[in-house]
């Protein structure tokens, strides 16, 4: 006990330590006077994924048609804000893409960019919901080991990202994901809103592409980073590029699992194969070679 205790102290010492020394423009923003609140919503969003299912068991989905439909609306709103806002003021500012030290100063634009990346991390939150949804509407299918892992890592990440390095190379990151997240919602929208538009979603496996993709440029933007060794936290560079890797990872397994092997497995099921046509692993004469077969009996 006496070991749990100093660990504990030592922790204690080195955030007191580490909120000395974070951004003092954003201290009195929502959720940012300490971490206690972000990771209890985590907690919390972990907790209703575990016992969401069970409570659902035995329960009739919900159907939130136009609910979601608003949800969806106000999401692309939210990014597109977001990206706006990054993309506008970094511009205006001289940002580099390659490498941008953070600011600190409270020049009107800065402060939109730090405002910016918070409205970025709180999104994070408010897409949580999107688990909920699934887990009342009983598509537990949807909530995959990537799903829950994306979102209940992004919140946090962000926290850290808003309250110590609000600015700088953090833009570029927050720009592209809210860009790529005003298409993903526009998709959820229209999907929301019935089978009868399922035609016009035909267009989902690029989103996937899309997705991937975006992880990819934010890759080579952090690796570029430590190679030209920009002034910001390299310990963040290095982490990025971690997480980066196990959402690039997850995302192929995903591409895998849901077009490739799943084409594949339309093809085995419906394609000619050897002297007969498979369905469902079940060989299927053609009906002139039936006819053929009953001629000789």
């Amino acid at each position: 006990m006496e070991v749990i205790r100093d660990k504990i102290s030592e922790f204690h010492e080195f955030y007191e330590w580490a909120h000395s020394v974070s951004d003092d423009r954003v201290k009195d923003w929502l959720f940012m006077q300490g971490y206690t609140p972000t990771l209890v919503l985590s907690g919390l969003y972990l907790v209703a994924v575990y016992i969401g299912p069970k409570l659902m068991k035995d329960r009739e989905p919900f159907k939130f048609k136009y609910t979601l439909f608003i949800y969806n609306f106000i999401l692309i709103i939210m990014n597109f804000h977001i990206c706006s806002e990054l993309f506008i003021n970094s511009i205006a500012l001289g940002y580099s893409y390659s490498c941008q030290p953070v600011s600190y100063t409270y020049d009107p634009r800065e402060m939109r960019v730090a405002k910016a990346l918070w409205w970025f991390y709180f999104s994070k939150l408010v897409e949580m919901l999107d688990t909920i949804f699934f887990i009342l509407r009983k598509k537990d299918n949807q909530v995959s080991f990537l799903h829950v892992y994306h979102h209940a890592t992004m919140f946090p990440i962000w926290y850290i990202g808003v309250k110590w390095v609000a600015g700088g190379q953090s833009f570029f990151g927050a720009m592209i994901n809210s860009f790529i997240h005003v298409i993903m919602y526009t998709y959820y929208g229209v999907s929301a809103l019935g089978p009868e538009y399922q035609k016009y979603l035909w267009w989902k496996r690029y989103l996937t592409k899309l997705q991937l993709l975006q992880f990819f440029v934010g890759m080579v933007y952090a690796i570029q980073g430590i190679i030209l060794e920009c002034e910001f936290p390299m310990w963040m560079q290095w982490a990025g590029i971690v997480y980066g890797i196990t959402i690039i990872a997850l995302f192929i397994n995903f591409y895998i699992q849901a077009y490739i092997k799943a084409d594949n497995k339309k093809l085995t099921s419906n394609g000619k194969q050897a002297n007969g046509y498979v369905s469902n692993g079940d060989t299927k004469l053609p009906k002139q070679w039936k006819a053929e077969a009953k001629k000789d009996k």
